[in-house]
């Protein structure tokens, strides 16, 4: 038992490096305030959003990054600021789509609501990244999950937004319900929820093998759910084609990246043993082949992607599969189990940030005027708006991962490392997976600037801040396809997750 004077101690330690958390939950308490006040101002609640944001950011620069507090149950290190900051980016560039939305602006009636369960979201999301005890990154999923129902079917007067969240509510009770299960099974195996404690149980201790991986994987299967792996992917695509597009763009990233951080996390503390050396391999407590098991699942998933997105009309339903396929890719160097791999799955998710969102905001300024996001309907847009159709290429390019863009760069560190780690097969897999993924991209391509030419079809118009927003991710994707040094530095620093004694 911990002593009162103890516990308010630790607490009152502990929130030197929660600062960043609290201003996000200010945040949210003003927002709330801010909406009843001044209801009838749309975007007020925007610019407090961002307000937060950047202060959190701020925060976080300047916090220690060597912490563990709340008696074992949240860690501050460099892994996870470097994950925190891919969140916050990303809630900034999605509270910018949101000022251009007509999904949001016309069917999404007051606005203010839709920053608070951003911010909610976020919040949720931080607790992930720093989560060490299980029961901890349980609601912290949860937590960030009621805000993802929510947003997903935000546009309520859309049928296909109701029937996203609703979808996405069935299928997240049921990963939900699968985790639980799991904690509880290695709870009742350990003895204890905090992840660096049952590693050292694992390790002095034979469990059963069974028991035990019964009870991984169903944790394992959480993770899944947030990462969109197979076989849980199936409300991505219904729910990203449901969804508003900024919210469809905020899942792609933000939440996938929350996911990736607790099961790096989760795999390093629970599940492998402190270890002096030159790569940083993890050891691994159980006799378990979990590179196998991560490995095969990385193959499913990006597989089954690439494969269902060649037959996709719908360029959000697209993109979400070609965010299943991605996930697939970021697998691969969590089945390395190193530093290595670790580094590259920091690196691929800076430059799936940039080249993502970039696409999804196209999606959304071509959409906003032809209301549609069919693929056919996006011919001749070469011609109808080319700075948008040009743009709208690169970010392409450089999903398929072509040189000399921003997805190279990550596709080749996330292949040197399972070369590296000796996963020849897999690395196989991954280039014939981006070979297949070649085909749906370039057929978006093709539409913009071969088909539809001899069609009568007036100018598309694009707001000049808009198309600077994209213009400046497009060139970034192309700068860090050239001058990449300080992301890997940044990815190579940030790699080796905080382990305490």
């Amino acid at each position: 038992m911990v002593e009162f004077g103890n516990l308010i101690s630790n607490l009152q330690s502990s929130l030197n490096f929660f600062l960043p958390e609290l201003v996000l939950v200010i945040t949210l308490l003003t927002l709330i305030v801010v909406d009843l006040l001044f209801r009838k101002i749309r975007f007020i609640n925007a610019y407090v959003s961002i307000f937060g944001f950047v202060v959190s950011g701020l925060l976080l620069l300047f916090q220690t990054r060597e912490g563990v507090g709340f008696l074992g149950s949240f860690v501050s290190d460099n892994f996870s600021f470097f994950f925190k900051i891919i969140i916050l980016l990303t809630n900034i560039l999605i509270v910018l789509m949101s000022f251009e939305s007509k999904e949001l602006i016309e069917k999404g009636g007051n606005l203010g609501e839709f920053y608070t369960f951003l911010v909610g979201m976020s919040f949720g999301m931080f607790l992930v990244t720093g989560a060490t005890n299980l029961i901890l990154i349980y609601l912290a999923i949860e937590t960030m999950s009621i805000s993802s129902y929510i947003l997903s079917g935000y546009t309520k007067e859309i049928r296909r937004a109701s029937e996203a969240s609703l979808k996405y509510v069935i299928f997240g009770a049921i990963s939900s319900g699968l985790m639980i299960y799991g904690i509880s099974l290695l709870f009742g195996q350990t003895g204890t929820l905090n992840l660096y404690e049952i590693k050292n149980f694992l390790a002095i201790n034979k469990v059963d093998t069974f028991p035990f991986f019964v009870s991984t994987m169903l944790i394992l299967a959480g993770f899944a759910y947030k990462i969109s792996a197979v076989p849980f992917h199936f409300w991505t695509p219904d729910v990203y084609e449901g969804a508003p597009i900024t919210i469809t763009a905020y899942l792609s990233v933000a939440s996938k990246a929350a996911g990736f951080a607790a099961l790096l996390r989760f795999l390093k503390l629970a599940l492998s043993l402190h270890t002096e050396t030159v790569d940083s391999i993890w050891t691994m407590v159980s006799s378990i082949d979990w590179t196998l098991v991560i490995a095969v699942l990385s193959v499913l998933t990006m597989t089954l992607g690439n494969i269902v997105a060649l037959w996709q009309n719908n360029l959000k339903r697209l993109l979400a599969y070609s965010s299943i396929a991605h996930a697939g890719y970021i697998l691969m160097g969590v089945a390395v189990l190193n530093d290595t791999g670790t580094a590259s799955v920091l690196v691929y998710f800076f430059m799936y940030l940039l080249m993502n969102i970039g696409a999804f905001i196209c999606v959304m300024l071509v959409s906003n005027e032809i209301g549609s996001e069919d693929i056919k309907d996006f011919e001749g847009l070469g011609y109808r708006s080319p700075l948008i159709a040009t743009l709208f290429s690169v970010l392409l390019f450089s999903l398929i991962g072509l040189p000399p863009t921003a997805g190279f760069i990550a596709k080749f560190y996330i292949f040197a490392a399972v070369l590296d780690a000796g996963l020849i097969w897999l690395a196989v897999v991954g280039v014939i997976n981006s070979v297949i993924s070649l085909y749906y991209y370039v057929k978006i391509m093709r539409n913009m600037f071969i088909r539809g030419i001899d069609k009568d079809k007036s100018t598309i118009r694009v707001a000049p801040v808009n198309q600077i927003i994209v213009f400046i991710l497009a060139a970034l994707t192309l700068l860090f396809g050239i001058y990449f040094s300080p992301i890997i530095n940044w990815a190579n620093a940030s790699a080796s997750i905080l382990v305490w004694k």
